[in-house]
């Protein structure tokens, strides 16, 4: 039995050696293998690997994929103007020298993510204090971050090289502080205000000079359908004028009957109408008292 737990011992013994020598490293990974705290090998390529067991080495993983920092903090910058905003970026990078970053930086992404912030962060703050507002609208954007970028590289390529490489440099937002926004809110909306009062006014004036304009248009058309109107009438009544002075100059006698007539027609319109006047001494009646009798032309 004593043997056998020899035996047994042994081999966990030899597998903890063995796994403790062993390492794999990953298609996303950098394999960093120290000795000692000095850098003795990098692995670019993954696979299994042997390394001595520790302390005398040991090996830690650095992310050789494409990265993102995003902006973390709020704090306003001033433009060439003197006005606050507030920006939102981010950057794409990656590590590319495992023994650069790791000597100049440190041994974990957070780390190099850190001071490429700040650095990032400065980069932003020197051109933005060269720009106006409008700049930072406009087609100049692109400008801005092309210069942040070169700003960047230059810094993380310095006399100490950090061994990462910086991919874009992007601004997502900009926007003045709160303070700004709210009056520049309270600005748009009264110019708003003031062209739509504006408006309504030139409305206003338009349809009274309309409205005008069409009653004008009114009286003249009736002024001149009247004064038509009248015409006609005039002719009417001269044309029955004539006509009456022709039928009633063939006979005398018949054209004061037939006046008189007309004229009892129109003093007894209604049964309500009295007239009082002497029958006997009233010329009004003669035609009614039995005068001679309705000469008959022929």
């Amino acid at each position: 039995m004593n043997r056998l737990g020899f035996i047994f011992s042994s081999l966990l013994f030899l597998l903890a050696i063995a796994s403790s020598t062993l390492f794999v490293v990953d298609q996303r990974q950098f394999g960093v293998v120290f000795a000692l705290g000095q850098i003795k090998d990098v692995i670019t390529e993954p696979g299994l690997n042997f390394k001595l067991p520790p302390p005398f080495q040991n090996v830690s993983y650095i992310d050789k994929r494409l990265l993102t920092l995003d902006s973390t903090d709020n704090e306003p910058v001033l433009t060439a103007e003197k006005q606050r905003v507030v920006i939102d970026w981010y950057v794409r990078w990656r590590i590319a020298e495992p023994t650069e970053y790791i000597r100049n930086v440190g041994t974990t992404e957070a780390e190099g993510a850190s001071q490429l912030n700040r650095v990032v962060r400065n980069a932003f703050q020197e051109e933005i204090n060269k720009r106006t507002v409008k700049e930072l609208l406009s087609a100049k954007r692109e400008q801005l971050m092309d210069d942040v970028k070169a700003e960047v590289l230059s810094q993380v390529r310095g006399a100490k090289p950090w061994g990462v490489d910086v991919i874009d440099v992007r601004i997502t937002r900009v926007d003045y502080v709160d303070a700004i926004t709210e009056s520049v809110y309270r600005r748009m909306e009264a110019e708003r205000k003031r062209v739509a009062n504006e408006l309504r006014s030139t409305g206003a004036a338009e349809g009274e000079k309309i409205r005008a304009d069409a009653d004008r248009q009114r009286e003249i058309a009736v002024a001149n359908a009247y004064r038509d109107a009248q015409k006609i009438k005039g002719e009417g009544d001269a044309e029955a004028s004539r006509l009456y002075a022709e039928s009633f100059g063939r006979d005398v006698q018949f054209a004061q009957f037939y006046r008189s007539l007309d004229a009892y027609k129109s003093s007894f319109n209604k049964k309500s109408d009295v007239m009082v006047l002497d029958p006997s001494s009233s010329e009004f009646f003669k035609s009614m008292r039995g005068g001679a009798p309705l000469p008959v032309k022929k």
